[in-house]
């Protein structure tokens, strides 16, 4: 297993850096996770997803993950239970994966918090905002 400076509990939401960008799963106990994940040969914004529950040490891989429950404090969680039970019931689902809409860290926003949310998404967004703003090309 990756190596935490918290260890992760049934529930908590699991980052993984990949770089530029970070992926997330559920940890539900025994080294497992679950996160919504895609055909990687596909690109564009929308495409087929699929809901898998896989080893934590083999989506980590060599990269840094960390437990991140991120909105703790702005949301309640639900309980690890209705988390977890939750998470394991929507295994082997094909949603629509999304970018911007329906990704994998709006899908454990949403099994934690009861919120589909993406800070990820957010801060992209704002960014793109902000260059938009201070392009004169673009006023």
């Amino acid at each position: 297993m990756a190596s935490f400076q918290k260890l992760p509990q049934p529930g908590d939401l699991i980052e993984i850096n990949r770089g530029k960008i970070q992926h997330w799963g559920v940890y539900i106990g025994d080294n497992a996770i679950v996160h919504l994940t895609t055909d990687a040969e596909k690109n564009g914004l929308s495409t087929n997803g699929i809901v898998r529950m896989d080893k934590m040490s083999e989506v980590v891989g060599t990269d840094e993950c960390r437990v991140n429950n991120l909105l703790d404090d702005t949301y309640k969680p639900r309980s690890p239970d209705a988390i977890v039970s939750d998470a394991k019931r929507q295994v082997g689902q094909k949603p629509t994966y999304n970018l911007l809409h329906r990704n994998c860290e709006h899908f454990v926003t949403d099994l934690r918090y009861g919120k589909s949310i993406s800070r990820q998404v957010q801060r992209a967004i704002k960014a793109v905002g902000e260059a938009v703003k201070a392009s004169p090309v673009l006023h």
